[in-house]
């Protein structure tokens, strides 16, 4: 059976990026204090990854001092924060029902409509062609995968509202699933907020569907998993240090 991803591996400087992210991410798992006690840090991890991607739809990325949460973006964000590790299995052999129970989390404040995306062909054939890849069906570089996860999901935005909190927890939790980012260390959608210009252009353009385009968006996302184990690390000496 013909790997339906295999030929963005030729693409320039994608098989070197996707390398060069896979390698960033195995060495913040590495870190002294992710040996042990990782679990502390990757709950930092998944916060900030739910501010930031509230932040990116729209939303505040403060939490209150109270802790009680208002906004419906953030809210539903850290819903998914909170959710996501028992959501990977799901994910892996039924992803279209996690990402229904993603949308759900994340649209829960925002409208009644939750958890069904559009009634539309090719959403549907474009979700179910996604469902397969996740599930097996292509054996490229986890970089690649997370990417192709992210970016079909931002394009072919298949709810109402809330895509990118949904497509951003997708692509965390492919990172995960894949082995790629197994304690969910990483944090790319702070590399996503503090570039989101060049994020959202990128995003376009991996919507065109154009060879330059592909490779401009996996070459982003690759970027955006080696600054998320920077940020990984600078969260792992803090909890070193303090």
């Amino acid at each position: 059976m013909t790997d339906p991803l295999a030929p963005l591996l030729s693409l320039p400087g994608v098989a070197d990026a996707a390398n060069a992210a896979k390698d960033a991410v195995f060495q913040v798992h590495r870190h002294r204090v992710n040996l042990r006690g990782w679990a502390t840090t990757a709950a930092e991890a998944s916060v900030r990854a739910a501010r930031a991607s509230a932040a990116l739809e729209g939303g505040p990325t403060e939490i209150p001092e109270s802790g009680e949460v208002s906004d419906p973006v953030l809210a539903g964000s850290l819903r998914i924060a909170e959710a996501l590790g028992g959501l990977v299995a799901t994910w892996q052999r039924a992803p279209l029902q996690a990402l229904a129970r993603l949308h759900v989390l994340a649209a829960a404040d925002l409208t009644t409509d939750v958890g069904r995306p559009r009634v539309s062909e090719d959403v549907s054939q474009r979700l179910d062609m996604l469902g397969s890849l996740v599930t097996g069906g292509t054996s490229v570089p986890a970089p690649i995968v997370v990417a192709v996860v992210h970016g079909e999901l931002l394009g072919l935005a298949p709810f109402d509202v809330a895509n990118g909190v949904v497509a951003r927890a997708a692509a965390r939790m492919t990172s995960i699933s894949t082995g790629l980012d197994p304690k969910g260390l990483g944090v790319p959608e702070v590399a996503c907020l503090r570039r989101s210009a060049e994020y959202e252009a990128a995003s376009v353009a991996f919507a065109s569907g154009s060879l330059e385009g592909l490779a401009q968006w996996i070459l982003f996302v690759c970027s955006a998993l080696e600054a998320g184990a920077r940020e990984a690390k600078s969260i792992a000496d803090a909890a070193l240090t303090g």
